[in-house]
């Protein structure tokens, strides 16, 4: 499909991480159901409910620390053509958990944020969390207390890294999207950015997405077995 050593962005979504036992956040069984958005995934929410909030993403941020939640062999299978691909290869994920990182790969764009990672309301600095947030929780920058938030990109927030992105997509030969719905925009549009910049596009994905057909390619099934498919397919090429 592409050159060997050609540059390669990845985006990933919900649906990759699915396979390790963490719920999407939409469709059936999926997390919203027990609460509304309004209620847990806005600054408003935050700012109105925080002890909810908090309650919500700490369970969340617990969930990693579950030892059946392990990266799948699509995280391995990515974090391998990462190692081994003599180009670039960028990749941007929708989700916020580090199974990524778990596998291997060394530098991963979280373009909604990160679980493991809060964020201080009076000194804006960024570090790294693994326990619960409580209301009397001190910022380890500033230790202030009772200032933290999730590190997350909320609805209404801007996703991180869009100009590193539009950069990557610009320069990218292929454009692969792995696990996601194609509902969530920006990330949605980005198909359409690879393609008017020259790249082939492929979707990965249990089930045709809604931007299905703004692909040149698409193969479906569990990530699990096509992403370690494709990896060795083009890695042997």
């Amino acid at each position: 499909m592409i050159a060997r050593g050609a540059p390669i962005v990845i985006l990933t979504g919900a649906g990759i991480s699915a396979e390790s036992g963490l719920q999407t956040f939409r469709g059936e069984g999926g997390l919203w159901e027990g609460h509304r958005v309004e209620e847990v995934a806005t600054p408003e929410a935050f700012a109105r409910n925080p002890e909810l909030v908090q309650r919500f993403y700490n369970m969340r941020r617990a969930k990693l620390g579950d030892p059946a939640v392990q990266p799948n062999p699509a995280h391995k299978a990515l974090a391998l053509l990462e190692a081994e691909w003599p180009g670039s290869v960028t990749l941007v994920t929708q989700n916020i958990d580090n199974l990524h990182e778990r596998a291997g790969h060394r530098a991963v764009i979280h373009m909604h944020g990160s679980l493991d990672r809060i964020r201080c309301l009076a000194c804006y600095s960024e570090n790294t969390w693994l326990v619960d947030v409580e209301p009397e929780s001190a910022c380890p920058s500033c230790t202030t207390s009772g200032r933290l938030r999730p590190a997350i990109v909320w609805f209404g927030e801007m996703p991180h890294a869009l100009d590193a992105i539009a950069e990557a997509l610009s320069e990218a030969a292929l454009f692969v999207a792995i696990g996601t719905s194609g509902n969530v925009y920006p990330a949605a549009g980005f198909v359409a950015a690879a393609r008017a910049d020259g790249a082939r596009t492929l979707e990965l994905n249990l089930e045709p997405s809604a931007v299905r057909t703004a692909f040149h390619e698409a193969r479906h099934g569990p990530a699990g077995d096509v992403v370690p498919a494709w990896v060795e397919e083009l890695l042997a090429r």
